[in-house]
């Protein structure tokens, strides 16, 4: 009985629902668990107890009670309600200084002028403001913070007011008080110079001051700083330019007046004055109109063309320009860098960064993730959190919760970098909401290309720090390009093929463009730097491959002749007169583009591959690269053995997981935010790299082509008579083990009924199906016949003229 007293007596303090508790653990004990059970049963009902006499604690006090009840009933219009009771209040007080608001307002203005003195004027602006702020602002959260920071703010310039204007006492009356700052300045500012003197009291109120601003703005220290010296340096800048123009402009009327003086040398040519409406003046004898004549307002239309002359003049000697390169010996020059937009860089706000930061860390509480954050990385795309964990936890607790980051920061969606690269920490890769552009000029004008001096280094973009990133062609030594369509592919191009435009002269770099969508590279037509004219049509394109890899094959025996190993000593010995001018030649670098992968593929896959694999297995130390782009990365086109021999990629974004490992081999390109936004692998760097890519307009383009082309006329290559001789020669040196009469004979007849069927062979030769494949694949190696496009006839190349004509084509 004992027992079950104390039991009862441990019940009695809490309320009804403790009751509640001791009798479900009572029932709980009645069928017979086990004490362990029992015991925990006990604690629930205990811990549960808890909050619940909390509650009954507030129960008891009646504002308390009232205030709850109105809040909740209000929901979230409370701050509404405020800021409208807020912004009636100022109009009554605005009202009753024309004595227009009643005796409620008079005594509402008698009442802020005792409490703030000379500061009552100030009231009617701030509380309509702060009314404005609630009634206006679409956050729900932080008005207290608002309404407290406001009444520091106000408390701290009212004392601070009082103490400069000779602090009198509140004991020697009210209307010395309502002189000054009020009953609040005296409350404030007398005892704390009584306590601290003069110069401590305003110390303390500018702190108290400012530190409201800081409660109000939810702004650091160093946010304010950086404010203040921006307005400062604002404020220079405009009282400069402000100056600059009053002395232009003096300048201007000065020297009319002195050009009207030296214009009039007699009396005879002296100009008259214009009677009013005035008119155009005529010329004089010495060649000046006599219009300007007194300072009147000048025309915005005509005031804006010098400015604009001015700025032209400003702008052109850059620092860095290549526009005063000298030309060569050729009288070519290279392209300045004023023909590309270098916009000025916009400063992101920091205040969202740090939201975006004080969610993720509460994202991380909820979540019962001990970590915190390290490090904020703002780029011009996406803007990295660097996250340390506690030790103990385990990075899978992070990268567990990128669905629920997102949730939390309402973004799209995240990047989880674990770990980042060479460090103990972890990278949340955030989207921006207003995203900064990034242009090839901004990249181009950097020191980062101004110190790379190599033909093939372009510019890429910029990373996730805002560093201009350039990467080397020579280097990677092969590109392909990957993602979906209208993620930046073509962009990238152009902007490496822009580089190479603005950085190299024809005999360094010389291009060879393949563009099936017959639209996006055929702007650089008539460019000194093409071999041959924009490719548009697949079989030409693997013709072209096809030249490449027998320009290959001629380089490395130059160079084996040389007795050097790349083009780079190849290139310093040829310079040096170590070798032959008669024997050798000085060939430039070669740049293949490929703007679609996918249509070369399906027309001709197995000799396109093969082309492209031997270029990548041994071009590199000829100085030919390859740059491939697609939209379609499956295996079907990105194949093994191509992935294998080229090792650097760029990923784009892609609609799945599968999409970005037949890029990269890894996750991540289907995380990407698109229009240039990129993950970039290299031979070097086979982590990925996030790079947001650089922007370059048609107009730009158009002024680097134009100014190009004025610089040096093309000279194109006939490279496909150049790959059908190559063909012919090989194919006479070569015993086909075929009877000539006979290959002469197939070559009549398809050339007559030009129809490359093989099937005809068998019909008009009288020959087996074998024997007619093999004389037409002979005459494929001849150049009579294209290559084979499954069960339709083969496309012949040769008309009955250029036969009868070139009679070296047929075996004799």
């Amino acid at each position: 009985m004992s027992q079950v007293h104390a039991n009862r007596k441990r019940e009695r303090p809490g309320s009804r629902s403790g009751a509640r508790g001791g009798a479900a653990a009572r029932r709980g004990s009645a069928s017979k668990p086990s004490g362990r059970a029992a015991q925990q049963g006990r604690q629930t009902a205990r811990s549960k107890q808890a909050p619940r006499g909390r509650r009954g604690e507030r129960r008891e006090s009646l504002p308390a009670l009232l205030y709850e009840r109105l809040r909740f009933g209000i929901g979230r219009q409370s701050h509404h309600l405020i800021g409208l009771a807020l912004a009636l209040a100022g109009v009554v007080v605005a009202l009753a200084f024309f004595q227009a608001a009643g005796p409620l307002g008079q005594h509402m203005l008698d009442g802020l002028r005792l409490l703030l003195g000379m500061w009552v004027y100030l009231s009617p602006p701030v509380l309509l403001g702060l009314g404005g702020v609630l009634l206006l602002g679409r956050s729900t959260e932080g008005y207290r913070r608002i309404l407290f920071g406001t009444l520091v703010w106000l408390v701290g310039l009212v004392g601070l007011f009082h103490l400069m204007t000779g602090n009198p006492a509140l004991a020697a009356g009210t209307d010395g008080v309502k002189a000054s700052g009020g009953v609040v300045g005296s409350l404030v500012a007398f005892p704390l110079e009584r306590t601290i003197g003069f110069w401590g009291a305003f110390v303390v109120l500018v702190a108290v001051a400012s530190g409201g601003v800081m409660i109000a703005m939810r702004a650091s220290i160093g946010e304010v700083l950086v404010a203040s010296g921006e307005l400062i340096v604002y404020t220079v800048r405009l009282v400069r330019a402000r100056l600059g123009n009053a002395r232009v402009r003096f300048a201007g009327i000065a020297g009319g007046w002195e050009e009207r003086r030296r214009a009039v040398p007699t009396e005879a040519s002296r100009p008259r004055r214009p009677d009013r409406p005035p008119q155009p003046a005529p010329v004089t004898a010495s060649g000046s109109h006599g219009a300007v004549t007194a300072p009147k307002r000048p025309d915005p239309a005509a005031a804006s063309a010098p400015k604009a002359k001015g700025a032209a003049q400003r702008k052109a000697p850059r620092t860095g320009s290549r526009a005063a390169t000298p030309p060569d010996a050729g009288g070519y020059r290279l392209p300045p860098l004023d023909l590309l937009d270098t916009p000025k860089a916009e400063r992101r706000s920091g205040r969202m960064v740090q939201e975006t930061a004080r969610q993720l860390e509460a994202t991380l509480v909820d979540h019962d993730v001990n970590a915190r954050l390290t490090n904020v990385v703002s780029g011009p795309t996406v803007t990295r959190y660097e996250i340390e964990l506690a030790a103990g936890v385990k990075v899978a607790r992070v990268t567990n919760l990128a669905g629920d980051i997102a949730y939390a920061l309402a973004t799209p969606d995240v990047r989880l970098l674990a770990p980042i690269p060479g460090r103990s920490a972890i990278g949340v890769e955030v989207p921006n909401r207003h995203r900064r552009l990034v242009t090839l000029g901004h990249v181009l004008s950097s020191e980062e290309s101004t110190a790379n001096h190599h033909p093939l280094a372009v510019g890429l973009g910029e990373d996730i720090s805002g560093r201009p990133v350039l990467v080397n062609l020579a280097e990677l030594p092969h590109l392909l390009i990957a993602g979906a369509t209208g993620a930046g592919k073509s962009s990238c191009i152009n902007s490496i093929v822009t580089s190479i435009l603005m950085r190299t002269k024809p005999e360094d770099v010389r291009l060879i463009m393949v563009d099936p969508k017959r639209v996006e590279l055929g702007q650089y037509n008539g460019v000194p730097h093409l071999l041959t004219r924009v490719i548009t049509k697949p079989k030409k394109a693997l013709e072209a491959l096809q030249w490449a890899v027998g320009e290959m094959d001629r380089r490395y025996e130059l160079l084996a002749e040389s007795g050097v190993r790349d083009i780079t000593g190849y290139r310093e010995k040829y310079d040096a007169g170590g070798l032959e001018t008669a024997k050798f030649d000085r060939f430039p670098y070669v740049v293949v583009v490929v703007d679609e992968l996918n249509d070369l593929m399906m027309v001709a896959g197995r000799d396109v591959e093969t082309a492209i694999v031997r270029i990548a297995q041994m071009a590199r130390a000829v100085g030919i690269h390859l740059v491939i782009a697609t939209q379609r990365p499956s295996v079907n086109v990105i194949t093994g053995v191509i992935k294998a021999n080229i090792p650097s990629r760029f990923a784009f974004s892609v609609a799945s997981q599968a999409d970005s490992r037949v890029i990269i081999d890894v996750v991540g390109a289907e995380k990407l935010v698109g229009v240039g936004d990129m993950l970039v692998i290299t031979a070097r760097e086979p982590r990925p790299q996030r790079v947001q890519g650089a922007w370059v307009s048609e107009g730009e383009v158009a002024a680097v082509v134009q100014w190009v082309r004025d610089q040096k006329k093309v000279e194109y290559r006939k490279i496909e008579e150049e790959v059908r001789q190559a063909r012919r020669q090989e194919a006479t040196g070569e015993d086909d083990g075929e009877d000539a009469d006979l290959i002469r004979q197939a070559t009549e007849l398809v050339v007559r009924s030009q129809l490359g069927s093989t099937s005809m062979l068998q019909r008009k030769l009288r020959i087996g199906f074998a024997r007619a494949g093999r004389i037409m694949d002979i005459l494929e190696t001849r150049g009579i016949v294209g290559p084979s496009e499954g069960s339709k006839a083969r496309e012949v190349l040769v008309t009955m003229e250029e036969l009868e004509g070139e009679p070296a084509k047929v075996p004799v």
